[in-house]
């Protein structure tokens, strides 16, 4: 399961995020650090259902209508403070528990209500501007002192005949995730030198940054939309980065509504309908909350988690069946299973996400859409439905 980490300052909204996203009840609360150990839940990210080709919806669980909800960790990491990179405000712990995540969500305050350390001020007093390279920044400076630790291990291995610093780079970095094929290309954009002992600090921190640019890609979540002045997130919007804006205290209060029947909304909805059972003061925030949504396309909330998976880590969707025809499993069941995937995955890659018995027996595939059989090169695309055939 794709690992999906919340980061940032405390009281940017993180854990209340994380609630709206995973419907886990957590601590929230107006003062630093009220997340201590990392929060670990279930959330989803939202495509369209293969099921929206055919006359009748499937029967899986997490298919809303043609709305399809696909399992992901995600990760609620306590607030960064600056200096977190040096241990300060616990940041060593903390920043650790990012090295568990795929890619993260930097969980800004748009409205500027909170300060460089977290800490409550007036809306407006602060420039959120200032908050969106710090988690990235702190993570860089991070990872370069741990580089730096370990440097003299490397240095060592170098005077073998046999020394590859690909390989030494990747033993070194494989905690934070780094895998072989990120640290060659990494090292194919870098100048350094060929001796590790001749590396400099400078060298060492454009590794760090490479590999964690490469390794733990960032969205924005500019949080609090529905309280922030119009500028501050016309602006965020007009920086060369991934913004989404985003209102976590809506999303959480749309997601407990609809579960009281009081409006009709899934996850990732742009708009909402509200019900007859409302008062008076419910409808009016309902309908604040809807003017909110009409104004940005939705919370937001949903749209940083697909955004964080489809297009930063450029994933698909891909659905494993038995039967070709009915595209069912061996029970009946339509489109039981989907498996978020790679970008140029194939059915053999496909075949072992559901079960390395599975990858290991593969004979062939076939595409359900088109009922054609499908070589082991094949590169899947977002919705395709396959049928594996294998000896297990």
């Amino acid at each position: 399961m794709l690992s999906i980490a919340l980061a940032g300052k405390p009281n940017a909204g993180k854990s209340t995020f994380y609630t709206a996203a995973t419907m886990a009840e957590v601590d929230v609360a107006n003062y630093p650090f009220t997340t201590i150990d990392a929060n670990r839940g279930v959330s989803y990210v939202r495509t369209d259902c293969p099921c929206l080709e055919r006359e009748e919806r499937c029967t899986a669980d997490n298919c809303e209508d043609g709305k399809r909800y696909v399992p992901v960790e995600l990760l609620d990491v306590a607030g960064l403070v600056p200096g977190a990179h040096e241990g300060k405000g616990l940041g060593n712990q903390f920043l650790d528990e990012l090295t568990n995540a795929d890619v993260i969500v930097n969980v800004i305050d748009a409205s500027g209500g909170t300060n460089e350390k977290g800490e409550p001020v007036d809306i407006g007093e602060h420039d959120p501007l200032e908050d969106i390279d710090f988690v990235e920044e702190e993570m860089d400076l991070w990872l370069a002192s741990i580089v730096e630790n370990n440097w003299e291990s490397v240095e060592r291995k170098s005077r073998s005949p046999d020394f590859d610093i690909d390989e030494a780079l990747a033993d070194m970095l494989s905690g934070f995730g780094a895998s072989p094929k990120q640290i060659a290309i990494v090292l194919r954009d870098l100048e350094y030198p060929e001796d590790p002992i001749q590396w400099e600090d400078h060298h060492r921190e454009a590794l760090a940054r490479d590999v964690r640019q490469r390794t733990k890609p960032i969205v924005v979540a500019a949080n609090k939309i529905d309280v922030a002045p119009q500028e501050n997130v016309e602006k965020l919007l007009e920086l060369d980065k991934p913004v989404i804006p985003t209102t976590a205290e809506g999303e959480l209060a749309l997601r407990r509504a609809a579960e009281n029947g009081l409006v009709d909304y899934d996850p990732g909805d742009e708009s909402l309908a509200i019900g007859d059972g409302v008062n008076d003061a419910q409808r009016e925030a309902l309908e604040g909350l809807a003017d909110t949504m009409g104004e940005w396309d939705g919370t937001g909330v949903q749209s940083a988690l697909d955004y964080a998976v489809y297009d930063l880590l450029d994933h698909i969707t891909a659905y494993p069946v038995e039967d070709a025809s009915k595209w069912s499993d061996g029970s009946g069941n339509v489109l039981p299973d989907a498996f978020l995937l790679p970008d140029g995955s194939t059915p053999v890659d496909l075949a072992y996400a559901v079960h390395s018995d599975i990858g290991d027996g593969y004979l062939h595939a076939v595409n359900a859409k088109s009922n054609r059989e499908v070589g082991e090169e094949y590169q899947l695309e977002e919705g395709d439905v396959i049928k594996i055939v294998s000896t297990n």
